[in-house]
């Protein structure tokens, strides 16, 4: 039997080495490279053609949304699997949108992963339950605009709604009305809430609050 040929990518070398250690044990896998960010994931890619990736989602350099889209456009028929820690709906949604075959989380890897690749390597989609669970939960729910969530990045690095309005250069008005849709839309009691959530959930990024 033809073994799977996998990548795994991921920023810190004792995940991957845990992976590798738990591939090792599988008859019908072969873990044939690795690669720390983005970038080395598609000079891999290009070089060894696996037949899965297994891409973490935060890295330094390139993250693994950036680096699936560009091997994406270069292999369509790449088949990635996402991992992370997140299991935010928008982080979740982004990744399907452009091509990610699966999304898993970190935690549960040593339970979903093994079937995962073989799923996937069969042609399948697979969601980890507790990222189909958030998917479901917010479906129907009103997506912020590409202007309030340029907002709720600025809330969440601390700015006041003078600070988000010269920056902008719109009114102050308008930001509060922005601020007012974005409680709204999120559920949010207060402005801290509304920048929690929206990390939780994937619309913006944890580096957003240390900007």
């Amino acid at each position: 039997m033809n073994s799977i040929r996998i990548l795994t990518v991921d920023d810190h070398p004792l995940f991957r080495n845990g992976i590798a250690a738990l591939l090792a044990t599988q008859p019908d896998m072969n873990l044939v490279a690795e690669a720390s960010n983005g970038r080395e994931a598609i000079q891999q890619f290009r070089a060894h053609r696996p037949d899965i990736t297994l891409m973490d989602l935060q890295m330094p350099e390139m993250n693994g949304l950036e680096a699936l889209m560009a091997i994406r456009g270069e292999f369509p028929e790449a088949r990635v699997i996402m991992l992370t820690t997140y299991s935010g709906d928008v982080q979740v949604m982004r990744s399907m949108q452009v091509g990610a075959r699966a999304y898993l989380l970190k935690n549960l890897l040593d339970k979903e992963l093994l079937g995962t690749i073989r799923a996937v390597h069969a042609g399948k989609k697979a969601l980890s339950a507790e990222a189909s669970y958030e998917l479901a939960e917010h479906a129907t729910d009103e997506a912020l605009t590409p202007a309030e969530i340029v907002v709720l990045r600025l809330i969440a690095a601390g700015n006041a709604n003078k600070q988000i309005a010269a920056r902008l250069e719109i009114t102050e008005e308008t930001v509060k009305g922005r601020v007012k849709n974005i409680l709204a839309k999120l559920g949010a009691n207060d402005r801290t809430h509304a920048a929690m959530i929206g990390v939780r959930r994937g619309i913006i990024e944890p580096a957003d609050s240390n900007e």
